[in-house]
């Protein structure tokens, strides 16, 4: 089953997410910060990572830049998860080297498809 990071700064969102994920194949990790994220990132190296944007002291959009900075985790595929739906915000992602950037409400099947595709061309 493919490992993925679940990122976000409240408890009951990550709790759903993984609770969809594990049901549609998926084995989760969780973090509830930025720093727990680059932290599980580095010591787990997941296959996937869904990443919030609006976190308290440190940003999705900074993870998303540790994370490339760092060639451990440099090649893991980083999905960005956010209300802002403002094409600055998904400029700012993708400068930040986010692979998709994903709007909430989440479609699940739509994210699951494109969550299969990072994996697979990453395999």
């Amino acid at each position: 089953m493919p490992l993925v990071l679940v990122v976000d700064d409240l408890e009951l969102n990550v709790e759903v997410l993984e609770s969809k994920l594990e049901n549609a194949g998926f084995e989760t990790i969780r973090a509830l910060s930025g720093a727990q994220a680059v932290e599980a990132a580095t010591q787990r190296s997941p296959d996937l990572i869904l990443l919030d944007v609006m976190m308290p002291e440190m940003d999705g959009y900074e993870v998303c830049r540790r994370l490339r900075a760092d060639p451990r985790t440099a090649g893991i595929p980083v999905i960005l998860l956010s209300a802002l739906s403002e094409p600055t915000d998904r400029l700012q992602g993708f400068e930040a080297g986010a692979d998709a950037f994903v709007t909430k409400p989440v479609r699940d099947d739509a994210l699951f498809a494109r969550m299969r595709l990072l994996i697979g061309a990453k395999r």
